[in-house]
C-alpha cells in the first residue's frame, strides 16, 4: 500500500517527504489553480521531492490537446510522472493509447463500478473513486470502493485502487477496510493520522513518570 499526498503546494511536500512514508503525489485543477503556478513548474518541483509517481490530470479541451498535454507533461520525467485521465469513453480510449506508450495512467472522475471494468479494459495501472464526494452524492462511497475492488479483480489486469477525497481518519479506515490498495490524502489528514488524545495522555504519563 503507497500513500500519496494530495496537494499542488511544495511546502506539502517538503513535509511530507520529511515524514519518510509518502510516496507519491496526486494533483487536479483546482488543486492547481489554489497554488497559482504554471502546472509544469509544480509537477517538476514536485518529481523533484518525492521518490515516487507524481499525477498529474489532463485538463485540454478536445481530446487531440489531451494527448499533446499528456505527451508534454510526461517529458518532464518520464519515470516518475503519471496521468490522471477523467473518465468517459472517449478518454479511456486515450488512455489505451496511452498505456501503449508505457505511461503509468490513473482514471480519475469514477462512480460505477461498470466504469471501473472498462477502465481497467483499457489498461489503467489506477482507478481513482471519490470517496466522500460518492457519499455524498450517491449515497455509500465504501460500497463503491468494495465494488471496484471485486471488479479490479476479476478482470484481472493488475489494475489498483486509490482512493481519494478522504476528509476523516474514520473515512480512511472505511476505505482501506472496503478495498483501498492505496490512499491520497491532504497534509493535514495525513498528519492527522497518527495522533490520538490517549496517546497524548499515555505520553504526557510516562514523561511524568520518568521525571518522578
Amino acid at each position: 500500500m503507497a500513500l500519496f499526498l494530495d496537494s499542488t503546494f511544495v511546502e506539502d511536500a517538503r513535509r511530507a517527504v520529511e515524514l519518510g512514508f509518502v510516496w507519491g503525489a496526486t494533483t487536479n485543477p483546482a488543486l492547481m489553480a489554489k497554488v497559482g503556478r504554471e502546472p509544469a513548474g509544480v509537477i517538476r518541483d514536485l518529481v523533484e521531492l518525492l521518490p515516487g509517481t507524481v499525477f498529474y490530470q489532463l485538463s485540454a479541451p478536445t481530446l487531440a490537446e489531451r494527448e499533446a498535454e499528456a505527451l508534454r507533461m510526461v517529458a518532464i520525467n518520464p519515470t516518475q510522472v503519471g496521468l490522471k485521465i477523467p473518465c468517459s469513453t472517449e478518454n479511456l480510449g486515450l488512455m489505451a493509447h496511452l498505456t501503449d506508450e508505457g505511461i503509468t495512467c490513473a482514471v480519475t472522475a469514477i462512480f460505477s463500478a461498470h466504469q471501473a471494468y472498462l477502465a481497467c479494459e483499457a489498461g489503467a495501472h489506477y482507478v481513482i473513486p471519490y470517496v466522500n464526494r460518492s457519499t455524498r452524492l450517491q449515497g455509500d462511497g465504501p460500497r463503491l470502493v468494495s465494488e471496484m475492488r471485486a471488479v479490479i479483480e476479476a478482470a484481472g489486469t493488475g489494475a489498483e485502487l486509490l482512493a481519494a477525497s478522504l476528509r476523516t481518519p474514520a473515512e480512511v479506515v472505511e476505505a482501506v477496510l472496503a478495498g483501498a490498495q492505496h490512499l491520497t490524502l491532504p497534509l493535514d489528514l495525513i498528519l492527522a493520522l497518527g495522533e490520538h488524545p490517549l496517546s497524548e495522555q499515555a505520553i504526557a504519563d510516562f514523561d511524568r513518570a520518568m521525571k518522578g
